[in-house]
């Protein structure tokens, strides 16, 4: 379902620093894997361009088919808003907006029926645990709390490919194994497919695959030695 060939980004004007390169994947439908390598490796980057939210120096990356790559900003942007979920370390929660509002928002922007949507807005909020927080805005809540928000936003519109990005970084352990269930649970109905960033063992052996980043490329763990 989501294919990468030859992915390699740099940074920097004169003198760039390459972040990744010649990376190689494939994740396949009902695929929940987990990326895990040693900060500043490359993995918020991958993230990143898999979403479609940078582009490549080189390589091609394609979702269900479509050569996202090759796309204009515009038709990414389309594409990322009705297939990819996306939670991101910050949050980027908007402050103006209640909890639901915050949620609901990717069903706004697709189009979503305002009953239905009221109704997928209530249920991942049930599933995060947050129901009594609909109301509230996010500078009342804690760190944790906006991170199970962030979630319920990623996964309402129940997108193909779930990115997670460090998305039990603020949880307490109580917290973090529904929230990773959930990740999973998500990312895995109607055919779909996840890939979880982090530095977290523990998280990592949810997936069903662990890959590691390296400036080398992506190699394969034996979940039983983490």
């Amino acid at each position: 379902m989501l294919t990468i060939r030859g992915l390699s980004k740099s940074y920097g004007g004169a003198r760039p620093r390459e972040i990744l390169r010649g990376i190689e994947l494939e994740v396949a439908r009902g695929e929940y894997i987990a990326i895990m390598g040693e900060s500043g490796v490359g993995k918020s980057t991958l993230l990143n361009l898999v979403a479609g939210l940078e582009l490549p120096d080189r390589g091609s990356i394609a979702l269900d088919g479509v050569e996202t790559t090759a796309l204009d900003d515009a038709q990414r942007t389309l594409l990322r808003r009705a297939r990819i979920g996306f939670v991101f370390q910050a949050f980027h929660l908007l402050p103006h907006l209640t909890v639901a509002q915050n949620v609901a928002l990717p069903l706004s922007l697709n189009g979503v029926p305002p009953g239905q949507a009221a109704a997928r807005v209530a249920e991942m909020l049930a599933a995060v645990r947050l129901s009594d927080a609909a109301r509230v805005h996010p500078r009342e809540l804690s760190g944790g709390e906006l991170q199970r928000v962030a979630i319920a936003r990623a996964l309402v519109h129940r997108p193909l490919l779930l990115l997670a990005d460090e998305p039990t970084g603020n949880l307490d352990p109580g917290t973090a194994g529904p929230v990773l269930q959930l990740l999973r649970d998500q990312a895995k109905r109607e055919s779909g497919a996840g890939i979880l960033v982090t530095h977290s063992a523990a998280a990592a052996a949810s997936a069903d695959r662990i890959l590691t980043l390296t400036p080398d490329g992506l190699r394969p763990e034996n979940k039983e030695k983490l």
